[in-house]
């Protein structure tokens, strides 16, 4: 069995359900600093951060990752435990295998080899590992991100070992991201009986048209290198569950992914002056989930595309496209940040699962990465 198959299982086998890393990290630690590495320990709450280095000085190139994984779901469902890690017809079976246990192992196996073969490579090699990324992402690199500002702490590139990939390892590169902002909104009315509608004030009357405003609108035409931003509505509650009542309140949940030509207060209050115009009685909460990135061309989008063409023999699509990671945390940094890492196409899933042979390519591929950006 491969290093790189072995660690992933090993890892696998630890129930660390978000935000739990159920000793993921002292696993990794222990490997690395037998590297001559540096590990510190940056927890925060019930959150474990870790901070690996190697070398001194600049570039600063970062591995980032998580060692939380989703929740399985009825285990039922599942063709084998979900963390007993199982291989069946080429393919590693098991939560966490492609979302990112394998990337995770496959940075650690990049960088003993690396050392290794570079033991006096110029700038710092890190790696940086939380368990609150499948989750409020609070606690996690958002507040390491505030830890690193504060502290002074460069990051001159980033490697984020989210999935990527579409079809086989290498396709595709994130080379940015979407903004994100979500809302929780309560429309407050006035209850009362159907029959009588005089005596009452129906929130879910009153919160219709400038939702669906808002979901009609298109927001933009897009932005280079990003689609257009986009507006979903993704639960709305009213109601006691008696027809003959009108309720006093309506809640609804939305999120904006937004590209660079907006920022989130400005969408804020373009949400804010539908919603006056309306004439409503409501409450509104936001959250920012993350501004939107971009890293333009230079060193790291030029080493990783060299190092797929080296490694997969292909030339990868480089887009802004999925969902989120926690990339938009270390990119207000100044850093090169892309995300790179297996086929996407069973996360979160039932029976995710990662092609072994896929997997036992990835420290080749990192260390070539390394090795353009540091030596």
């Amino acid at each position: 069995m491969s290093d790189v198959l072995a660690l992933t299982q090993e890892l696998m086998a630890r129930r660390s359900v978000t935000p739990d890393d159920a000793g993921c990290m002292e696993i990794i630690a222990a490997r690395l600093e037998r590297s001559d590495c540096r590990c510190q320990r940056l927890d925060f709450g019930a959150v474990k951060n870790l901070w690996i280095t190697h070398g001194q000085g600049a570039p600063v190139t970062v591995l980032l990752g998580h060692t939380d994984v989703v929740p399985p779901g009825d285990a039922q469902l599942w063709a084998s435990d979900p963390f007993a890690p199982d291989i069946r017809n080429g393919l590693l079976y098991g939560r966490g295998a492609a979302d990112m246990k394998g990337s995770v192992a496959a940075f650690v196996i990049a960088m003993e080899q690396f050392i290794i073969t570079h033991p006096n490579h110029r700038g710092t090699l890190a790696l940086l590992l939380t368990s609150d990324e499948e989750g409020d992402a609070i606690e996690g690199v958002r507040r390491v991100a505030e830890h690193f500002r504060s502290s002074g702490q460069h990051i001159d590139y980033c490697i984020t070992g989210e999935p990527s990939s579409m079809a086989v390892l290498g396709d595709l590169v994130r080379v940015g991201r979407r903004g994100t902002l979500s809302g929780t909104l309560t429309v407050k009315g006035i209850q009362g009986h159907v029959a009588y509608p005089e005596k009452a004030r129906n929130p879910i009357h009153q919160a219709m048209a400038p939702l669906a405003e808002l979901a009609a609108r298109r927001w933009d035409e897009g932005y280079p290198e990003f689609p257009p931003s986009s507006f979903q509505i993704s639960n709305i509650n009213a109601g006691t569950g008696a027809n003959n009542v009108i309720p006093g309140a309506l809640r609804a949940l939305f999120n904006f992914r937004y590209n660079p030509g907006w920022r989130a207060e400005q969408l804020e209050r373009e949400v804010e002056s539908v919603l006056n115009a309306a004439g409503l009685e409501y409450q509104l909460d936001w959250h920012r989930g993350g501004e939107p990135f971009l890293t333009r061309e230079g060193p790291l989008r030029s080493a990783v595309r060299d190092a797929i063409a080296e490694c997969c023999g292909l030339v990868p699509v480089e887009n802004t496209g999925g969902g989120t990671s926690d990339a938009r945390f270390i990119a207000p940094l100044g850093a090169e940040v892309i995300e790179l890492g297996p086929v996407n196409a069973s996360i979160h899933k039932i029976d995710e699962h990662v092609s072994v042979a896929d997997l036992e390519r990835l420290p080749g591929l990192f260390q070539t990465i390394l090795r353009k950006l540091l030596t």
